[in-house]
């Protein structure tokens, strides 16, 4: 039974996309609020989907420590759904992504269009000093900027791997940053189409204040975020 609910909650999740793409692609050429509703939208329209088709719920917590305003967050990520829930839960998010999405249909369009940060990472040096200043205009413009330390999708329970571009934002933004610890690669892993039913859980944590010295943020953001993901691994 969890095979055909996983199969068809895929065809949900990949039919949404031209669906929302072609008819309201007018949001393109409306300001950025307008487009960043569609994608709210569509984020919402595939969380009904998963959860009640595949069984999966997707829960909140710690919603006292969510940013509004200007914030940088440091999410967790064991998945797809790490790029999706967000806009789910968040005012006006910021993903820092890979250059090479932005080609995609949808998904890449519309963020073109709501000027996601989008970075080269064989650009080396070049391409952290590029996601910096892109940073800083949308911090001053009131986003919440959210990047994955590891950089990449990591399994749960895997051995983490927290790249420099984190230290760089929360140096230059001078800004705390939030850890967002899930649970996700156990109800929807990176590979494969398998939806495992259960309860995701996003958590966001108490904020590492602004100031640090750069090794003494990464190890606090890297134990809290670790400690707290684990623990949402065995809930």
């Amino acid at each position: 039974m969890t095979v055909i609910r996983s199969l068809i909650f895929t065809l949900w999740l990949y039919l949404s996309m031209p669906l929302f793409a072609v008819g309201l692609s007018p949001a393109l050429l409306m300001p950025h609020r307008p487009a960043m509703g569609v994608i709210k939208l569509w984020a919402r329209f595939v969380l009904f989907g998963l959860r009640w088709i595949a069984g999966v719920r997707v829960e909140v917590r710690g919603l006292e420590h969510r940013p509004s305003g200007p914030a940088l967050i440091a999410g967790k990520h064991q998945g797809m759904l790490d790029v999706v829930a967000p806009f789910a839960m968040l005012d006006d998010p910021c993903f820092v992504l890979k250059k090479e999405l932005m080609p995609l249909p949808f998904f890449g369009w519309f963020a073109w269009k709501t000027r996601m940060i989008a970075v080269d990472r064989s650009a080396h040096s070049k391409a952290l000093k590029s996601m910096v200043r892109q940073a800083r205009d949308r911090h001053a413009e009131g986003r919440q900027i959210l990047i994955f330390p590891e950089g990449t999708r990591t399994a749960p329970g895997a051995r983490p791997d927290y790249k420099p571009g984190i230290a760089a934002l929360y140096r230059d933004l001078d800004s705390p940053c939030w850890p967002l610890a899930t649970n996700s690669g156990q109800h929807w892993p990176a590979h494969g189409f398998m939806r495992r039913p259960g309860v995701v859980v996003f958590q966001f944590l108490p904020p590492i204040p602004a100031g640090l010295k750069r090794a003494e943020f990464m190890d606090q953001l890297e134990s809290r975020l670790e400690a707290a993901s684990t623990a949402l691994l065995k809930a």
